[in-house]
């Protein structure tokens, strides 16, 4: 009898790395494990950013009045408590959410990822540009303490300066845009978005106090944007700039885990990836937001007597919506 033939070792080896690059690219398509993975490279630049880039040392002049600005020696919204507004309370807040409302593990996941991307996404991209414009603070001729004898009338450049605290001295050069405002309008506007969310707040006849409880941490990160220029850190383009930045990028983060605020189903996330991959099969994921937001927005027609009360959904609810949005997707199919 004919001996079976042989797979040379060669296209053995080609056939178990295509298998093991199918295996991941399955795990990838079917978790979050490549946003993750995201956010680790931007927590990695950042800590990069912050020990080895300098700002671009713009030329300036002394009799520049833009400049001239006293050094506030103690801010009033330091670091530390910007992180505690932007970053730590925002946490806390979905915490306490997790704890009362119990929605499914999915819900939560995506929602603290999405904040997380959002915070890291805004904090990298502003930190890239300022070092990069390196444009001077309204303070700058404060922390530079030029030389005596240095032309007030040409440019100069930062060897005229003498101040020592190398962080406080080239911190000068850090203007545009306004960190405090882009991490602070990132971290509370995602969370306006999340409240306002779960709260239908532009569904017909929405109450007030909805309204009002869902913009209350714009309002604090407009704070303290504000107290920036209190401070003369930053300029008003600095802190306009700034605080747009950190919304665009809080709004993006949001769309990306969950539907427009004006869809019916706001309060919910998109199913999981592994949910859609077992509808729909392996590894082919549709994206349902178009559909999701355009045939399913809000109208006073549609409203219901009654139909006031939409509280924060629970994981039943949750796991309901999803299997609606799967199986809808799987008829379509």
């Amino acid at each position: 009898m004919p001996t079976p033939r042989q797979n040379p070792p060669a296209k053995r080896g080609i056939e178990q790395d295509a298998s093991i690059v199918a295996t991941v690219s399955g795990f990838m398509q079917r978790s979050y494990a490549a946003d993750y993975a995201g956010f680790a490279l931007l927590l990695l630049a950042y800590i990069i950013i912050q020990m080895a880039v300098e700002p671009f040392h713009r030329m300036f002049s002394l009799d520049n009045l833009s400049i001239q600005y006293p050094h506030a020696e103690v801010e009033r919204v330091p670091v530390m408590w910007n992180i505690g507004y932007a970053v730590v309370i925002p946490l806390c807040v979905f915490l306490l959410w997790a704890i009362i409302f119990q929605p499914s593990f999915h819900k939560i996941n995506v929602t603290i990822l999405g904040f997380a991307i959002s915070i890291m996404l805004a904090t990298c991209l502003t930190d890239i540009v300022k070092n990069s414009v390196g444009r001077p603070r309204p303070d700058l001729i404060a922390r530079c303490k030029p030389k005596k004898g240095t032309s007030e009338h040409s440019l100069v450049t930062i060897k005229v300066c003498t101040e020592t605290n190398h962080h406080t001295l080239h911190d000068g050069w850090r203007s545009f845009p306004s960190g405090h405002s882009s991490l602070s309008f990132s971290g509370l506007g995602f969370l306006a978005l999340f409240l306002a969310g779960q709260m239908h707040i532009f569904r017909p006849r929405t109450d007030l106090a909805r309204v009002l409880l869902a913009f209350a941490p714009l309002v604090g990160a407009a704070l303290i944007a504000i107290s920036r220029l209190e401070d003369y850190r930053h300029d008003v383009y600095d802190v306009t700039t700034g605080s747009i930045l950190g919304m665009l990028v809080a709004y993006f983060s949001y769309q990306r885990y969950y539907p427009g605020l004006k869809s019916r189903q706001c309060d919910t996330p998109y199913p999981s990836r592994a949910e859609w991959a077992s509808a729909n099969g392996y590894g082919k994921l549709r994206d349902e937001e178009a559909p999701t937001d355009s045939t399913g927005s809000y109208s006073v027609d549609d409203m219901e007597h009654g139909a006031e009360h939409v509280p924060l959904r629970g994981p039943s609810r949750d796991r309901d919506r999803d299997r609606v949005r799967i199986a809808g997707s799987s008829s379509e199919s």
